[in-house]
C-alpha cells in the first residue's frame, strides 16, 4: 500500500518526488518464510542525529583508501529475480568493515589519537582498524576471541595491531575490550554501534543507488547492525521505494528477535559458520535504525549458506565467508520476495578460514543435491552389486564410496546392506536414481547427511 505522508515529513516527500520515488512503502508484520515485516517509520526522520551529509563525507575522507567495488550481475542464483552481487569480499583487508573503521579513525582528535585506539572484533573490523590506525599514524590494540580464523588474526597482526586473544566469542571479546580501555585510556573503536562508523558502512548505499538506479531490493548481511544500519538508512533517505531486507545467521539472530520483540535482546549463546556476524546482542543505535529502515529480517541456516558459499565459488569464481554468503543465500532459497525485481546481494567479506573451507563445500554439496548416500537392502547373492552399480551409472551417477554390510539384525537373514555415497546433479537427479533402483527391485533409502 502507498499513502501520502503527514506533513511532518513534507522535506522528505519533496526528496522523493524529485528522485521520482514517490510516496512510501509503509508496511505491516508478517510472518512467511519465518520473516518479520515491520514499519518503514519516517515520522521520526527530522530527529535522527544520522544525516546524509555525513555519509557523503565520509565517502569523501575514504576516496583512496578504499576501493568502489563494482556490481557483478549473477543470474543463476535465483532464477526467478535480476540479482546482481556488491563484492566487497573484494574490498581492501576483504570486507566492508574497512570502510567505517577508516572513517571513524579518521574524525578522532589529536588527543584521542595521541591514546591509541582499540577495538574489539571477530576478524574483519580488526583489520579495518589496524589498517586505518597505521595509515592515521595511531597505535592500536585489537581483542578477538580466541575462536576468530587465524587467517584473520594473522592479516590483523600484518596491518599493524597488537593482538590480543581472548576465551570466547565476539561479545566476551568487546567486554575485555572495555575494561582494557577503562585500565589504560584507549580510545574505542566500535565495531557497529557508532555514528561514523554507520556512516562509513552506508557510504556502500549511496554506491548501490549510483550503480544500479533501477534497484528494487537490497539484502544485508546483519551481525551488530552497523553494514545493514548505514545502508539502509542511505538508500531509505534517498529512494524509499526500494525495499532494504537484513539477514542472520539462524545460530546467531540477535537482531532478529531484538526486532521481533520490539525491545533489544541479549542471546545466551551463538553457533555459526558465519563468524563474520555471530553477535549476541546488537547495538543500541543499530537496533533503532535497523527497525526504522528495514522492510523485515530473515534467518539462513547452516546448510543454506553453506550452499550459498558454494555457489559463489562454482559460479562467480569468488570466494566469501559465512558471513558474507548470507544475502546470497536469502535470495538462492527464497527467504525474501524478490521475484521479477532487480535485487542487490551484498557480500560483505571474503576473509573464509581456509582449515574449514573443505567441510564448508561438502555441506554446501549436499544441501545442493550434489552428493548423496543411498543405503539399498539387498539379497545377499552374487550380481546384486553389479545390478545396482549398472543402475546407477546409466543414470549419470558416480560412486564415490561403499559400504557392504552383511552383520544387520534387523534384516533377514539372507539380506545385506549396501551404503553407497553418489555424486549427482541434483535433488531432481537423486530422486530419479532412487526410483530407477525401488523400480528394479531393490529396497532404497536416501539420506541427505
Amino acid at each position: 500500500m502507498r499513502v501520502k505522508l503527514p506533513s511532518l515529513t513534507s522535506g522528505l516527500e519533496e526528496t522523493s518526488a524529485k528522485r521520482g520515488g514517490g510516496g512510501l512503502n509503509l508496511s505491516v508484520f508478517r510472518f512467511p518464510f519465518s520473516v518479520f515485516r515491520f514499519p518503514f517509520s519516517v515520522f521520526r526522520f527530522p530527529f535522527e542525529s544520522m544525516n546524509l551529509d555525513e555519509l557523503y563525507k565520509a565517502r569523501y575522507v575514504l576516496n583512496g583508501i578504499i576501493r568502489r567495488t563494482d556490481l557483478v550481475q549473477a543470474p543463476r542464483l535465483n532464477p526467478d529475480a535480476d540479482i546482481y552481487l556488491k563484492p566487497e569480499n573484494l574490498q581492501v583487508t576483504g570486507s566492508f568493515k574497512v570502510r567505517g573503521a577508516c572513517y571513524k579513525i579518521s574524525q578522532l582528535s589529536a588527543e584521542e589519537k595521541a591514546r591509541g585506539v582499540i577495538a574489539c572484533s571477530a576478524g574483519n573490523h580488526a583489520q579495518g582498524v589496524a589498517l586505518g590506525a597505521t595509515h592515521a599514524g595511531v597505535k592500536s590494540l585489537i581483542c578477538l576471541p580466541e575462536g576468530a580464523p587465524i587467517s584473520k588474526v594473522e592479516a590483523t597482526r600484518r596491518y599493524g595491531a597488537e593482538i590480543c586473544l581472548v576465551p570466547g566469542v565476539y561479545d566476551d571479546a568487546y567486554q575485555h575490550a572495555l575494561k582494557l580501555r577503562d585500565e589504560h585510556g584507549y580510545t574505542f573503536v566500535h565495531p557497529f554501534d557508532d555514528e561514523k562508523v554507520i556512516a562509513g558502512q552506508g557510504t556502500i548505499g549511496l554506491e548501490l543507488l549510483e550503480q544500479l538506479p533501477d534497484v528494487q531490493s537490497v539484502i544485508v548481511p546483519i551481525g551488530g547492525g552497523g553494514l545493514a544500519s548505514g545502508v539502509a538508512y542511505a538508500i531509505k533517505r534517498l529512494n524509499p521505494s526500494v525495499e532494504v531486507w537484513g539477514v542472520q545467521a539462524a545460530g546467531a539472530p540477535s537482531m532478529y528477535h531484538s526486532v521481533a520483540d520490539g525491545h533489544i535482546m541479549r542471546l545466551p549463546n551463538v553457533s555459526t559458520v558465519a563468524d563474520g556476524i555471530a553477535v549476541k546482542q546488537p547495538g543500541e543505535l543499530t537496533y533503532d535504525l535497523c527497525h526504522k529502515h528495514l522492510d523485515g529480517i530473515v534467518t539462513v541456516t547452516e546448510d543454506e549458506i553453506c550452499a550459498a558459499i558454494l555457489a559463489i565459488i562454482e559460479q562467480q569464481k569468488m570466494v566469501v565467508e559465512g558471513a558474507g554468503a548470507v544475502s546470497v543465500a536469502a535470495a538462492m532459497f527464497n527467504k525474501v520476495p524478490i521475484a521479477g525485481k532487480k535485487t542487490i546481494c551484498i557480500l560483505s567479506g571474503g576473509n573464509v578460514d581456509v582449515t574449514i573451507l573443505n567441510r564448508v563445500i561438502h555441506r554446501g554439496l549436499v544441501k545442493s543435491g550434489r552428493i548423496c548416500k543411498l543405503t539399498i537392502t539387498l539379497e545377499d547373492k552374487p550380481g546384486q552389486l553389479v545390478g545396482v552399480s549398472q543402475i546407477i551409472s546409466s543414470m549419470g551417477g558416480n560412486v564415490v564410496k561403499v559400504n557392504h554390510e552383511r552383520s544387520d539384525d534387523s534384516n533377514r537373514v539372507t539380506d545385506c546392506i549396501l551404503q553407497l555415497q553418489v555424486e549427482t546433479r541434483n535433488h531432481e537427479h537423486v530422486e530419479a536414481i532412487r526410483t530407477a533402483l525401488q523400480e528394479a527391485g531393490f529396497s532404497t533409502q536416501c539420506q541427505v547427511y
